[in-house]
């Protein structure tokens, strides 16, 4: 098998329970070699199970797990070529950085010459190579991170299963951290499986996600793609900070109708009468002119920006606004969107329209 077809990964109907509760509704993913692919989602909603699908260390109820090509659902761990960097870290604390790095190198019997090149190599990847004398305690949350993801690039496996490797570390160091992890990843070129709930950490790192809710992979793309044209009211309502405002309408040639007023809409396939969802962003929603009545209810500053909390039709909406919008609680207002920032779904389905 040529190096450059390495690490493809493919899904097929995996299905998991436990007892009667399933975790996974027949799932489907098809990643392809050298990607940084996130699963994306909110807390249980089945991507760190698929994960460990991945890994070995989950069994599954049906469907198939394949590793180029390879069917490896009935493999064990070792058996995968596979590296998993958990949440925690997992470092073993009596043992030194360099001996925590060595130690996957050491358990298949590398010889103690190449385990000290390979771990010195590692760590220099991650610029911990100054701290290979020190133990686990001794060092920062940071340096513990960069200790586990040298443990894991030793051996050069073929795929890198991380799982919120981030979620320690203050706000600060996880943007740092996110830009370096995602540079390693593109120079070691090794397709890596990403678990996260911080739509941030997908948007930024990804060439392609796939957004879990309940069990389901609702929506596969480009973190642009899955933005840009959000496939449900479901996905709508997760991705973005903050997420997409959805006001209940109707439909009224050619333009949608919120209470007494009807606005323009580029054009739909939805039927006229029909009751719709409709979606606009925040950075979309314009206050001023012509449009829905509304009240400010708050403000929330940003220094930089702020975003304006909005009652319109008895539901609260958001809009991003410049941090010198001079609005204040309690204004009367009117809200607006250009005709194409309109996105509709069927209200019955949830489904974009």
């Amino acid at each position: 098998m040529s190096l450059d077809r390495q690490g493809r990964v493919r899904l097929e109907g995996v299905v998991k329970k436990h007892g009667s509760f399933t975790a996974l509704h027949g799932l489907d993913l098809d990643i392809a070699p050298g990607e940084f692919f996130a699963l994306l989602g909110p807390s249980g909603s089945g991507k760190t199970t698929t994960l460990r699908i991945l890994a070995g260390l989950e069994s599954v109820n049906a469907g198939r797990v394949l590793l180029d090509e390879i069917d490896v659902t009935a493999k064990q761990p070792g058996e995968r070529d596979v590296a998993m960097v958990f949440q925690s870290y997992a470092l073993y604390p009596h043992m030194t950085v360099g001996q925590n790095i060595g130690f996957p190198l050491k358990m298949i019997g590398t010889p103690s010459a190449e385990i000290s090149r390979a771990v010195r190599d590692a760590a220099a990847s991650v610029d911990i190579a100054h701290l290979l004398d020190r133990r686990p305690g001794q060092l920062s949350g940071g340096q513990q991170q960069r200790c586990a993801l040298a443990r894991a690039i030793v051996r050069k496996p073929r795929l890198f299963l991380l799982d919120e490797p981030l979620s320690n570390l203050d706000a600060k160091l996880r943007v740092e951290t996110r830009a370096e992890l995602r540079r390693l990843q593109r120079t070691l070129g090794v397709t890596t499986v990403y678990v996260t709930h911080d739509q941030e950490e997908a948007m930024t790192m990804a060439d392609r996600m796939a957004l879990f809710i309940e069990g389901r992979v609702v929506q596969v793309g480009t973190p642009k793609e899955v933005f840009s044209r959000p496939a449900s009211v479901a996905v709508a309502g997760f991705i973005g900070t903050p997420p997409m405002n959805l006001l209940p309408a109707s439909m009224d040639s050619g333009r949608v109708r919120i209470g007494d007023i009807a606005l323009p809409v580029a054009s739909t396939g939805a039927a006229a009468g029909a009751d719709v969802m409709l979606g606009v962003r925040p950075g979309d929603l314009r206050i001023g002119g012509d449009g829905l009545p509304a009240k400010v209810e708050f403000v929330e500053d940003f220094g930089d920006s702020a975003i304006a909390n909005i009652q319109v039709n008895g539901q609260r909406v958001k809009s991003r606004v410049e941090a010198d919008a001079g609005l204040s609680e309690g204004q009367s207002v009117r809200l607006s969107f250009a005709p194409g920032a309109a996105h509709l779904f069927d209200r019955a389905t949830g489904l974009r329209i």
